[in-house]
């Protein structure tokens, strides 16, 4: 039996990994199946695990020249809080993990520069990449970007804007780049789902700890 050569790096295999096993996860959840889904799951799922890639084998470790679009996503809510306040917590980012269900860990560099930790699914392993602060307009916008060569290749914009008297419209949105060129798009948009559900539960989550002042902590 031919030995498979390891041609993907840690952080793509996890991110594998993980999405592989979300996609199979939810057949099994919603018992419904889905021959793409299976498909690209099991594929996911066998690239992280092993490290190796049929494609890049094919392409001699060089990814498509087709560069792969951005998936976007979209959510916002209202919070009983006025606008200052909101965005108060939210520029300290060390506050993120109290509500963000897989970040770990917000490690403030600089003024403009972090580092996050994030555990997508337990068993799989960490992620870990910098980001920084591209706009900062107090009380208004605040948005950021991953560094060159971080593991998660996104960028995001959070925008608070009055809602009545004393409520907060907080609108997120997030960009995000597949990191396994055009297969990984693919996979990622039957993911998207399932990402905008967790950060949409992520709003509800600083909802609640704003308005109630309760700590949502993980386990």
């Amino acid at each position: 039996m031919a030995q498979l050569t390891t041609n993907v790096e840690g952080p793509e295999r996890i991110i594998s990994a993980t999405g592989g096993a979300w996609l199979l996860f939810d057949i099994v959840s919603n018992r419904k199946v889905n021959f793409l889904q299976t498909l690209t799951g099991a594929y996911l799922l066998l690239r992280g695990i092993t490290g190796y890639c049929l494609i890049y084998d094919r392409l001699g470790k060089v990814s498509a020249h087709q560069r792969p679009e951005n998936i976007n996503i979209r959510t916002s809510l209202s919070v009983n809080r006025p606008r200052n306040q909101v965005y108060a917590f939210w520029r300290r980012l060390e506050n993120l993990p109290e509500f963000m269900q897989h970040i770990k860990s917000v490690e403030v560099i600089d003024e403009k520069t972090s580092r996050w930790t994030a555990a997508p699914e337990k068993g799989i392993g960490k992620l870990t990449w910098k980001s920084e602060i591209v706009k900062d307009d107090p009380g208004s916008i605040l948005s950021w970007r991953s560094l060159p060569g971080s593991a998660v290749d996104h960028a995001g914009k959070v925008t608070f804007q009055d809602d009545g008297e004393t409520a907060t419209l907080v609108t997120i949105v997030i960009s995000y780049q597949a990191p396994m060129g055009i297969v990984g798009e693919k996979a990622a948009r039957l993911l998207t789902p399932v990402f905008r559900r967790m950060i949409h539960d992520d709003i509800r989550n600083f909802k609640m700890y704003m308005e109630t002042g309760a700590l949502i902590r993980q386990s």
